[in-house]
C-alpha cells in the first residue's frame, strides 16, 4: 500500500467509524449498513450531512466504479431525505479519477462540492487564545441549538435543518468536545472533534457568514483539538474539509491527504 493510499484509507475509515456514531446518536434505527464495496451512514435526517453513502474499495477501476456508483444512487433514492455520496478520489484507480464526474451523471449523481481529507500527528497543542473571542464548551439545550444554527448559516441550509440534526443530543452535550467561540455574548464559530478508532475527529466547523476570515473557525477548532486531547490523551487527527476552509488547517498542522468529492442525487 502506498502512503497516498494508506492516507486515503485511513481517511475513508474515520468517516465510516465517526459518521456511524453520529446518525446513531441522530436516530437508533439508522441505517448503518456495511454493503460490498460502500458503507451507508444514514440517519434520514433533514441535516444531509447525517445521510452519508461513502465508496469503501481501494483499486477501484471504470467498470467497477460504475456499479457502485449505481449501487449507491439506489440506496439514496430509496431514502425520504437528501444526502450526499462521499468519493475518496485516491482510493479509485486513473482510469475511474479520470472519468469520475462522467460517470457519476450516468447514475444520476452530480457533484456539489469538492473538499480534501486531512490528517496530522500534531497533538498536544498549545492552549488556544484569540483576542476577541472566549471559548464555552456546549453543554446545554441553548448553546446546541447554537452550534447547529452557525451549521446552518454557513452551510447555507435553513435553521430547523440543522437543528433536526442536533437538537436532543446527550452524546454532543456530554461525549463530544463541541465548543462555541463567543463574541461577548455571541456565537459566531463553533468545531468539535470526537474520538474515532485511537485518533480526534474533527466535525462540523463552522464560522457565521457575518464574521469570516477572521481567524475564528481556526481558533476554535484549535480549542476543540486542544480540550479533546487533554480529555482522551490521542496525539493524531483527522478532518475531512470543504475547499473553503482547507486553507485553515494546515495552519494547526494538519496534512492534505485524498480529494474528496461530494454527490448528490440529481433533481
Amino acid at each position: 500500500m502506498t502512503r497516498n493510499l494508506a492516507d486515503a484509507v485511513e481517511s475513508m475509515e474515520q468517516l465510516s467509524t465517526a459518521w456511524r456514531a453520529m446518525v446513531l446518536d441522530r436516530d437508533p434505527g439508522a441505517d448503518v449498513r456495511d454493503l460490498p464495496g460502500v458503507a451507508v451512514r444514514w440517519a434520514d435526517s433533514r441535516f444531509a450531512f447525517w445521510n452519508c453513502v461513502t465508496l469503501t474499495e481501494t483499486g477501484v477501476g471504470p467498470d467497477l466504479l460504475a456499479q457502485r456508483l449505481d449501487q449507491a444512487a439506489a440506496v439514496m433514492r430509496s431514502k425520504g431525505h437528501a444526502g450526499f455520496l462521499w468519493v475518496f478520489e485516491d482510493l479509485l484507480d486513473a482510469g475511474a479519477r479520470a472519468g469520475l464526474v462522467e460517470a457519476a451523471g450516468r447514475a444520476g449523481l452530480s457533484l456539489a462540492f469538492s473538499g480534501t481529507g486531512m490528517a496530522g500527528d500534531l497533538l498536544p497543542l498549545p492552549e488556544p487564545s484569540h483576542p476577541e473571542l472566549t471559548f464555552a464548551r456546549v453543554t446545554t439545550d441553548e448553546q446546541l441549538r447554537a452550534y447547529a444554527d452557525l451549521n446552518s448559516r454557513a452551510y447555507g441550509m435553513p435553521l430547523e435543518d440543522g437543528r433536526d440534526g442536533l437538537l436532543g443530543s446527550a452524546r454532543w452535550k456530554k461525549e463530544v468536545h463541541a465548543y462555541l467561540g463567543m463574541r461577548g455574548d455571541e456565537p459566531v464559530s463553533c468545531a468539535a472533534t470526537v474520538e474515532a478508532d485511537g485518533r480526534l475527529f474533527v466535525v462540523l466547523v463552522a464560522t457565521d457568514p457575518r464574521w469570516q476570515r477572521r481567524g475564528y473557525g481556526e481558533a476554535v477548532t484549535r480549542k476543540a483539538l486542544y480540550e479533546g486531547a487533554r480529555a482522551t490523551g490521542l496525539t493524531r487527527a483527522t478532518l475531512h474539509a470543504t475547499a473553503a476552509g482547507a486553507p485553515v488547517y494546515p495552519r494547526i498542522g494538519f496534512v492534505p491527504n485524498s480529494p474528496l468529492h461530494f454527490f448528490a442525487l440529481v433533481d
